[in-house]
């Protein structure tokens, strides 16, 4: 497994990162196929093999049912292994997504995350976007209490998963990390990411495989993905071991490196 630094964070994550949206959510998934919820022992399982191959980010959020109160569950006891990235901003009830960006609700949203991972720290913290994303950055609530939180020592690192790109580039001027999609299809944030890349700023990226409809071709995807300079990781949402394997066997390719 490769290891890149995140940006200026201090940190160093795994190219492949794995995403847990599926590990408490089934419903309004923008996949191919429907999901059903995996056991917890299918999970632990998942978590062993994504260690051993090296893995060490997991990326989840409150709008992913109950994948925060399964993961402080499985990771009981292994919290120094892991970097944990969560969100703000989207919580998903009832078969709907809800949005508050407000600082009041960021910081009961970060504390709530704390409590469900049964962690005393977040590692990185993404405030989760909205298609008005712009708009959020520049009101600057839920950003300037992150930072806040930062500074008491609760996060080591925040950031935005944003939708547009302007809204990237907002972020990236205050952000330690953004999280944006880059796929073979979708190509457009690839001036985020040099923006990033220019400041200092720590890329992860999601829909790397276009949520799922670049199957036929995923290590071409993800080679794409990796070898564009200023990635840091590569969040892939999955709970199929064969799957994982692959994925992390494509990022080993020589022409991944660099």
């Amino acid at each position: 497994m490769q290891y890149r630094d995140l940006g200026r964070t201090g940190m160093s994550v795994s190219l492949l990162g794995l995403g847990s949206v599926k590990f408490g959510r089934t419903l309004r998934l923008k996949y191919p196929a429907p999901t059903t919820l995996p056991t917890l022992p299918e999970l632990a399982a998942l978590l062993a093999l994504a260690r051993d191959l090296g893995i060490n980010l997991i990326d989840t959020a409150p709008a992913y049912g109950s994948s925060e109160e399964r993961l402080g569950e499985l990771l009981s006891g292994q919290r120094q292994h892991w970097l944990l990235c969560t969100k703000v901003g989207e919580t998903f009830e009832a078969g709907q997504s809800r949005y508050d960006f407000s600082a009041a609700q960021t910081r009961r949203s970060v504390l709530q995350s704390l409590q469900r991972l049964r962690t005393d720290y977040l590692d990185i913290v993404l405030v989760h976007c909205d298609v008005d994303d712009a708009a959020i950055n520049r009101d600057g609530g839920a950003l300037e209490t992150l930072a806040q939180l930062k500074r008491e020592g609760l996060i080591r690192a925040f950031g935005a998963s944003h939708s547009t790109v302007p809204g990237g580039r907002l972020a990236v001027e205050t952000c330690d990390v953004v999280m944006t999609t880059l796929n073979l299809a979708q190509q457009a944030a690839l001036d985020v990411i040099a923006h990033a890349h220019a400041r200092g700023c720590g890329v992860l990226i999601k829909k790397a495989l276009d949520s799922g409809k670049d199957a036929d071709q995923p290590r071409r995807s993800l080679e794409f993905v990796a070898s564009t300079v200023g990635v840091s990781s590569i969040v892939i949402g999955t709970t199929n071991v064969a799957h994982l394997r692959d994925d992390v066997a494509a990022l080993d390719a020589p022409g991944t490196r660099r």
